[in-house]
């Protein structure tokens, strides 16, 4: 499956510039993608406005989306601020290529640092996308410093997770290492998309990657936008738990 990593500067807060910007970034794209997955709340940056950007599972955004998964034949994993039950969720969503929206991820660890607690709900569950045969982890940039919660992703044998993120660049080291980490432990592929830009009081320079289930790096971008592909296989994963059968010693206690 080839997988695309759309990383790129969003504009702060505004969705009309974004989808422009994100519809230049597909326009130039001439390779044949399987998968495109795009960064945390990818129509507005982190944002703390949640209230006013929130949208149900029928709002512009998702059908933002929906209309590129059409017109593209492609699967995609995005994210959205997504409002359910008078809750609000930094979400992560999978639309697969005939434009059906089949899995929300709801962030379980939201960023107390940056006050994300007190303007989203926690989610409370992972959350499991099938697409091309492959079973895909979904998760949302702070879960990547909590690997229990990938221990039990692994425990259902997926073969591949992804992170969406937006993660400056000051702890950028963090995002690399602990983006390897995750797939040695669950061995599986890793694919992690973070944004480029300057917010004026963030910055960020993307190395949006992915690894491989042995911790080999198959692709990591710093600074560019665009989107940027890997060729990855279902039975490399299996390959690799078969030959070194090291979950089936997991306890998850």
């Amino acid at each position: 499956m080839k997988i695309g990593l759309l990383q790129y500067s969003p504009a702060w807060e505004d969705k009309e510039v974004n989808k422009k910007k994100i519809a230049d970034i597909l326009q130039k794209n001439k390779t044949k993608i399987d998968l495109l997955i795009f960064p945390e709340m990818t129509l507005t940056g982190f944002s703390m406005k949640s209230k006013e950007l929130a949208e149900d599972i029928m709002g512009n955004s998702f059908t933002f989306f929906q209309n590129i998964s059409r017109g593209k034949n492609l699967n995609i994993i995005t994210g959205i601020i997504f409002k359910e039950n008078n809750k609000i969720f930094n979400a992560s969503v999978f639309i697969n290529k005939n434009g059906k929206v089949k899995s929300i991820y709801k962030k379980i660890h939201p960023f107390t640092f940056s006050t994300e607690n007190k303007n989203y709900s926690a989610g409370t569950k992972t959350e499991i996308a099938e697409c091309e045969d492959w079973k895909i982890g979904l998760s949302v940039c702070y879960d990547l410093r909590f690997p229990e919660l990938y221990r039990f992703y692994a425990k259902q044998r997926l073969e591949l997770l992804t992170v969406i993120a937006n993660w400056p660049v000051d702890r950028i080291e963090h995002w690399r290492q602990l983006l390897k980490a995750r797939a040695i432990e669950n061995q599986c592929y890793v694919a992690g998309v973070n944004r480029v830009g300057d917010t004026g009081k963030l910055i960020y320079n993307g190395f949006s990657s992915v690894y491989d289930p042995m911790g080999n790096e198959l692709l990591s971008v710093e600074g560019k936008e665009g989107i940027f592909t890997a060729d990855i296989n279902i039975e490399k994963v299996k390959m690799v738990r078969n030959d070194l059968p090291f979950l089936d010693d997991m306890k998850l206690i």
